[in-house]
């Protein structure tokens, strides 16, 4: 059987934590930076975790976590 490839788009944009849970960046974080409050733009530093009707989808994009 051949080897699961990983999605590199997916790869790019997620990553998982150290008990396993998918993590995403949140959205609107770079686009028009300098228009946006500081405090905006600090709270976009933080990654967040996937929900748990997409957590499944990433794990097939995402296969070795």
């Amino acid at each position: 059987m051949p080897k699961m490839k990983t999605h590199k788009g997916a790869k790019a944009r997620m990553k998982y934590s150290g008990s396993g849970k998918p993590l995403r960046m949140k959205r609107e974080s770079s686009h028009l930076r300098r228009n946006k409050t500081k405090r905006a733009r600090r709270q976009f530093d933080d990654t967040v975790s996937v929900a748990k009707v997409d957590a499944a989808k990433v794990r097939k994009l995402l296969p070795y976590g």
